[in-house]
């Protein structure tokens, strides 16, 4: 197992056991909050994992950060990386040809694509940080993105209530 995989399942499964009471919280208000059609708290979404093998990734049903909590199940299943690519569609069109390279890492929970502007960036931009993610990651990287990921997600929300 290599050394990101490891930092994967255990910062995975720390932030799970953490994150469980809102993880809990967050469907429990869903089901019974009635935002969620006939009681479904879980989206489904089919995505290409590493290598291109698709997987059913789980969101929660609200337009919330908190939706993407689910993510770390499949983070310490393997499916996913705490940082990586965005995920995709498998048929997208970054995921064949020359786009293949981002199908050798798993896709992330973050990445650069969130920390450098998300939905802001046009969508080149956002492949060309994905790439470069995919061709120079390293465990430093990860750590990198992960200590950014939560003031990015902080500026977004406080930019949209501003």
């Amino acid at each position: 197992m290599t050394a990101k995989r490891v930092f994967d399942v255990l910062g995975g499964l720390a932030l799970l056991v953490v994150l469980s009471p809102v993880l809990a919280i967050v469907a429990l208000s869903l089901a019974l909050g009635g935002a969620a059609p006939e009681g479904r708290v879980l989206r489904r979404r089919t995505v290409a994992g590493l290598d291109g093998r698709p997987f059913t990734m789980l969101t929660f049903r609200t337009r919330s950060p908190l939706g993407a909590l689910p993510l770390l199940l499949h983070v310490v299943g393997g499916r996913m990386s705490l940082v990586g690519p965005c995920p995709l569609a498998p048929a997208h069109r970054e995921c064949a040809g020359e786009g293949r390279r981002r199908l050798s890492v798993r896709p992330g929970l973050t990445g650069p694509w969130q920390i450098s502007g998300r939905s802001e960036l046009p969508w080149e931009e956002r492949e060309l940080l994905d790439l470069h993610y995919v061709d120079h990651h390293w465990l430093g990287t990860d750590l990198t993105i992960l200590a950014r990921t939560l003031p990015a997600v902080r500026r977004r929300r406080a930019a949209r209530f501003a």
